[in-house]
């Protein structure tokens, strides 16, 4: 449903074949690995090299060295981080992505999650779009669900949980106004119902859908932030951990893992897996789509 973050559209203006590295590019690189996961190969490096550039560009810097000591230095180093991270996790996406996903969310899972949940007094749905970018995902799980709020949802409370690394994509999230491009795949009954026109050339989402959401920054490295985030029946992080390395996939993997309740599923993009990243999960084909299911306690195989 959505590249997410860190999907990066910068072009590779810098660095031309057979030109050398700047070496402080690769300590550079090192710092933001550390921080949130991110590791550009060295044939992509151009892609940290433009982003730096641009912060460069804006702090009036010309030599590497000086913005690599603003990244290290106490007093502006978190700061500046934060900065270069926005710079670097510039999501691209679409409202409705995947139909194939939410055609396996509202026809198979939503009425076994539903069915599991009978016997509790109140019923809550809790949905996490981990890497949400500027919320398209987010907003589409959420139309999904008031959809369902007519029948199998009826009285239910649904919270969907929304995070990403890129505050620029977080602010732009919360405002849920979007152009042609990011609606190309809505239905003419989706934008009726849930958006009011805006400027003759926009649409907004309305009120009663960004009401079901919470958008927040988050970095999937956080060990100790990611320990909070209990208690989901759904998580979607779509081409998200491409952008990892392995071990920094696992890690994350392994927190999705335990912060989805028993019988929950995750739903990755439809070009990844998580094949030798994960065993405790079990791979649930369905039309067009896949997911990653949590055996429950009453399926005997955890």
């Amino acid at each position: 449903m959505t590249s997410g973050n860190p999907s990066v559209l910068a072009k590779p203006a810098v660095i031309k074949a057979g030109e050398s590295i700047d070496p402080v590019f690769r300590q550079i690189r090192d710092i933001v690995y550390k921080a949130c996961g991110i590791f550009q190969l060295d044939e992509k490096l151009y892609l940290l090299v433009d982003g730096c550039g641009r912060r460069m560009k804006q702090l009036g810097l010309t030599n590497s060295r000086d913005y690599w000591n603003l990244l290290t230095a106490q007093s502006s180093r978190d700061a500046e981080l934060r900065h270069l991270l926005n710079e670097l996790t510039i999501g691209e996406t679409s409202l409705f992505r995947s139909q194939p996903q939410i055609d396996a969310l509202r026809k198979v899972i939503l009425p076994e999650i539903a069915g599991e949940k009978i016997k509790q007094i109140t019923k809550r749905l809790r949905i996490w779009s981990a890497g949400c970018s500027t919320g398209e995902e987010s907003y589409t799980l959420a139309m999904n669900m008031l959809e369902e709020t007519e029948g199998l949802l009826k009285g239910w409370t649904i919270e969907i949980l929304a995070t990403d690394l890129n505050d620029r994509s977080v602010e732009t999230a919360k405002a849920g106004v979007y152009g042609d491009y990011a609606l190309r795949s809505t239905t003419d009954y989706f934008k009726r119902k849930y958006f009011t026109p805006l400027d003759g050339k926009k649409l907004q989402v309305q009120p009663e859908v960004k009401k079901l959401i919470t958008f927040s920054r988050l970095n999937l490295q956080d060990d100790s932030k990611m320990l909070f985030m209990k208690g989901m029946d759904l998580i979607f992080c779509c081409n998200v951990l491409i952008y990892f390395d392995g071990p920094s996939k696992s890690k994350v993997i392994n927190h999705f893992f335990s912060n989805l309740n028993f019988g929950g599923y995750f739903f990755l993009g439809t070009s990844e897996s998580l094949l030798k990243l994960n065993d405790q999960f079990h791979l649930v084909h369905f039309p067009g789509a896949m997911a990653y299911w949590k055996p429950s306690l009453k399926s005997g195989k955890l």
